[in-house]
């Protein structure tokens, strides 16, 4: 019996050891920065809680290639990620599983650029294979309707004002989260009806915004905003209930509850108010070029799949309204 447990002891510490061999750490600094990027995929991007994880992992297996990336991924070159992506070729795995890795990698380095950790993105001419683009998900202009009314009827009247402020504000001026959680005070002039807006990679632009959203900005400022501030002095427009800025997370959860409060039963994310803000406009006959400017894309091929989306409602008009559709 002694002779067992020695064996059984032993084998256990081997495997023990051998596990810790398979499965080393990433420097904290690492764990910390992929934590902000779970919440980053989870709120910006708006993917599911399994599809951020299998990013994350993609992401472990990359800092553990390269070790150097974990320790100074704002420093990672060029080459690095090609020479990575060799590696992920030479492995014999499949070409959608090498796309997905590669695309992991891609995203993050977007995050860390969004996040203003990056002069230049390395990652930006990583080659992937083409893919059919899906088309973003919109609401309707009724289910909007719903949507912003359900936030301004909640019973808590603060919170039922701020999250009505932002809803308005995001869908009324096509923003993406980042940039409605960035906005400070001074950043609105409510007299001239414009938005001085923070966009990716630190560019600045002016977006207009409609009554009904300053109306909500007002109600806001002058009940809502004071209450949740307290004695505390941010600069933020949007405060959570600390007085501080409002998180990614805390505006989803905001979202989400809205969302219920609607009745509205498909998924919404924080992109579909964007998504519908632009769509909506086309739908108007808004210019192309006047949504890319609003939307700060830097490329008109981006904004162009809105157009997409547009025909998308026009053949769904037709079917339902013409005789012979």
């Amino acid at each position: 019996m002694k002779t067992t447990r020695t064996r059984t002891t032993g084998t256990n510490a081997t495997r023990s050891s051998a596990g810790r061999k398979s499965s080393p750490r990433l420097p904290d600094s690492a764990d910390r920065l992929l934590e902000r990027f779970a919440d980053y995929l989870l709120v910006e991007r708006s993917v599911t809680r399994g599809s951020a994880d299998c990013y994350l992992a993609d992401l472990k297996q990359f800092f553990l290639a390269m070790p150097e990336t974990a320790l100074r991924p704002a420093e990672t070159s060029r080459k690095t990620l090609h020479d990575y992506a060799r590696q992920l070729g030479a492995a014999g795995l499949a070409t959608t599983t090498v796309a997905r890795k590669l695309v992991s990698v891609r995203l993050f380095y977007r995050f860390l650029a969004s996040e203003q950790h990056l002069a230049a993105n390395p990652a930006d001419d990583i080659d992937l294979p083409k893919q059919r683009r899906k088309l973003p998900s919109v609401l309707t202009q009724d289910e909007i309707a719903k949507l912003i009314e359900a936030a301004g009827s909640a019973p808590d009247r603060f919170w039922a004002l701020r999250s009505r402020a932002m809803l308005e504000v995001m869908y009324g001026s096509g923003l993406r989260v980042s940039e409605l959680l960035g906005l400070v005070t001074s950043n609105i002039a409510l007299a001239d009806g414009f938005l001085r807006v923070m966009g990716k990679r630190s560019k600045e632009r002016v977006v207009p915004v409609g009554q009904p959203a300053l109306s909500a900005v007002r109600d806001y400022l002058s009940a809502a905003r004071p209450h949740y501030a307290g004695k505390k002095t941010s600069p933020s427009l949007f405060l959570n209930h600390r007085g501080g800025r409002m998180s990614r997370m805390g505006f989803l959860k905001i979202l989400r509850s809205c969302v219920a409060l609607a009745g509205i039963k498909r998924r919404v994310t924080p992109h579909t108010l964007r998504h519908s803000f632009a769509t909506h406009l086309l739908e108007g006959g808004a210019d192309l070029r006047a949504v890319q400017e609003m939307l700060g894309h830097s490329s008109i091929a981006t904004t162009q799949i809105y157009t997409h989306v547009d025909r998308e409602y026009l053949r769904e008009t037709h079917r339902t309204f013409h005789p012979r559709g």
